[in-house]
């Protein structure tokens, strides 16, 4: 199948674009050459939303990677009519829900500078999100975390987004957190995301603009998950 143009990662608040129909995989997945619908990786969870296709609506109920890492598989709701190759469409996710976890990605970059340690594991819902970090020694309160976390979101830091080529990556390990999981290499650069003078890191995901969109946040949970594993969760605080 040809590659997906990824819009989303250019323009992360595009909520609809048109495309064409380019094939539909053995599972029923429809491929699109663009689209704003987010591929789950990272942690994040793919975008869900609709297809408007010659008057009817396809539901989707994600977006996940095809066989290759440039294919992006709209993966249809159950029993729903499929478009044929070549047909225009409208692709139009769930924006609501998209704009969620964009603003707790983006809360969790923050919350690993907020603890400066090892990233372990991590998970993007549509109301938390968490990350594990090794941690050897004592570890913060939930309040003094939060205390941390919010500062930073307060500071009304600017996002955004810069490449570098693999082989700077490679000559700058210490700007990659994750132990478990690391970034994808073999395209020949690596996408980073910057977050004032506060934060860089690689990252494929969507994030919001500023961090004073994030809102307010709360460490909601601290669990133990092994001898130095301890795993945090942060959700949206009261009314977020």
């Amino acid at each position: 199948m040809p590659a997906t143009e990824p819009l989303f990662r250019d323009d992360a608040y595009l909520k609809s674009c048109e495309a064409t129909v380019v094939g539909i995989n053995d599972r029923g997945g429809i491929i699109l050459d663009r689209t704003v619908f987010y591929a789950t990786g990272g942690g994040q969870p793919g975008d869900a939303g609709v297809l408007r296709a010659g008057g009817s609506d396809i539901p989707v109920a994600t977006a996940v990677k095809g066989e290759t890492a440039d294919e992006i598989v709209h993966v249809p709701a159950q029993d729903a009519a499929l478009p044929k190759p070549g047909q225009a469409v409208a692709a139009e996710i769930d924006w609501e829900t998209r704009y969620r976890r964009m603003r707790i990605h983006s809360a969790l970059h923050l919350l690993s500078c907020a603890l400066p340690f090892p990233v372990t594991g991590g998970q993007i819902a549509d109301d938390y999100g968490r990350l594990d970090f090794s941690i050897d020694g004592a570890v913060p309160t939930k309040e003094e975390i939060t205390a941390r976390l919010n500062e930073l979101i307060c500071g009304n830091h600017a996002i955004s987004t810069e490449w570098i080529t693999d082989e700077e990556l490679a000559a700058n390990p210490g700007l990659v957190k994750t132990m478990s999981v690391k970034p994808p290499m073999g395209a020949g650069r690596v996408r980073l995301v910057r977050i004032g003078e506060v934060d860089l890191q690689p990252c494929g995901g969507t994030h919001v603009r500023n961090t004073s969109e994030i809102g307010a946040m709360t460490v909601a949970k601290i669990e133990s998950k092994g001898a130095q594993n301890r795993r945090v969760r942060i959700a949206f605080a009261e009314g977020g």
